[in-house]
């Protein structure tokens, strides 16, 4: 293909790209979208954030904490201790505790967890005991009376106010109900049906009761009157707020981040587990300390021996002591040469020279067999006792 004609192809392509390029752009219609990542890992952690937000935008000093440790270096004036934790751990000196910081001046809301056992005369909640207040099932209630008039909002909780006309709507839940037989409540908010905040004073501050703090979670919160009302009970003070924060336990992040090493692990740990747990063969029982007797310990020796030392160690030792009882017997015997010596043993044992050579001869590197290692024994052995 000539330069030319190459040329012509080059500019038809770079046409026809031109031209897919503007079509598309003629078709293309931007938009817009919204990705939901759901909510942050702050969100995640507290599910109160979205109340601290809204008391934090209304002036209020928030902080929050997990358990009561924090009540001593609290000043109950001004202040407002939000009490959404679980409590069923709650001991009688954390109870005092936390009323004597009330009637020191501190506004006290808490949830009440337990219902009234009539045949008891308690409850498991110290916390609501020690007020006098009791709680139930909605469901137990008597109907409202037929010509009672009808309610607009029965699921409501409605909170009225001096001064105001309408009342404040709240969305507590309406299955549970607040029963104050000492009539001690100054302020109350019912639903159609039963009643869901009570408030009463104590000493110099006051103690508010609800059924539930769900209205009041990161979920709930914009609907109705909810974030009002929380800013209603704490208004011009500083707020802590106590719960119980969910963190999710070690083996669950070890999971969730390392699946494979947990796994890895567990196959390690099954293995070894069955290579301890296999027997490699029948399990023999100790032998009596009674019954053994010098020659199993001279046997037991020499094989301790055998296997530590090796043949060679243990034919040398035969041979120096051949040579060493040789010496005693005949003066001079070391003056010898190897032939002289071999002659004089041949004289003091009546062993032929042979059988003297074979038996002093150098030990050899390699490992003898069995037999062979027992006749030079026997050989070594038998000058040694002749001498």
């Amino acid at each position: 293909m000539s330069r030319r004609t190459l040329g012509w192809v080059g500019v038809v392509l770079v046409a026809l790209l031109s031209a897919l390029g503007v079509f598309l752009f003629m078709k293309a219609t931007p938009y817009q979208e919204q990705i939901d990542h759901g909510p942050s890992p702050a969100a995640q952690a507290n599910p109160y954030l979205a109340a601290e937000l809204f008391l934090r935008e209304r002036g209020l000093n928030i902080s929050h904490a997990e358990s009561l440790a924090v009540l001593p270096d609290i000043d109950p004036h001004q202040h407002t201790l939000l009490l959404f934790n679980d409590r069923s751990r709650m001991t009688p000196r954390q109870v005092d505790r936390v009323l004597n910081w009330t009637r020191a001046g501190g506004r006290l809301v808490f949830v009440a967890e337990s219902m009234w056992d009539e045949r008891r005369q308690q409850s498991n909640d110290l916390l609501l005991d020690r007020v006098q207040l009791h709680q139930s099932l909605s469901k137990d209630l008597k109907d409202v009376p037929a010509d009672a008039e009808p309610d607009r909002f029965p699921q409501l909780t409605k909170l009225y106010l001096e001064d105001e006309d309408a009342p404040a709507y709240a969305g507590f839940d309406t299955d549970f109900h607040l029963d104050d037989p000492k009539n001690l409540a100054q302020a109350w908010a019912n639903s159609a049906k039963a009643t869901h905040m009570m408030q009463l004073p104590h000493g110099l501050g006051s103690i508010t009761v609800v059924t539930d703090a769900e209205l009041w979670k990161t979920a709930a919160i914009a609907e109705y009157d909810n974030a009002w009302l929380l800013w209603y009970l704490s208004a011009d003070t500083d707020v802590t707020l106590i719960y119980n924060s969910e963190h999710d336990g070690l083996l669950t992040l070890l999971w969730r981040y390392f699946p494979q090493a947990l796994v890895a692990l567990l196959a390690l740990i099954g293995l070894w587990l069955w290579h301890v747990g296999m027997r490699h063969g029948a399990v023999q029982a100790p032998a009596s300390s009674g019954r053994r007797q010098l020659q199993e310990h001279l046997r037991a020796s020499a094989d301790f021996l055998l296997r530590h030392n090796g043949q060679q160690a243990l034919l040398q030792a035969l041979q120096q002591d051949v040579l060493r009882r040789a010496r005693r017997r005949h003066p001079g015997f070391d003056q010898l040469n190897v032939a002289e010596q071999w002659l004089a043993l041949s004289r003091l044992t009546r062993q032929p020279t042979r059988a003297i050579s074979q038996a002093l001869s150098p030990v050899p590197k390699r490992r003898l067999s069995s037999a062979d290692f027992c006749r030079q024994v026997a050989h070594l052995q038998t000058l040694r006792n002749t001498l």
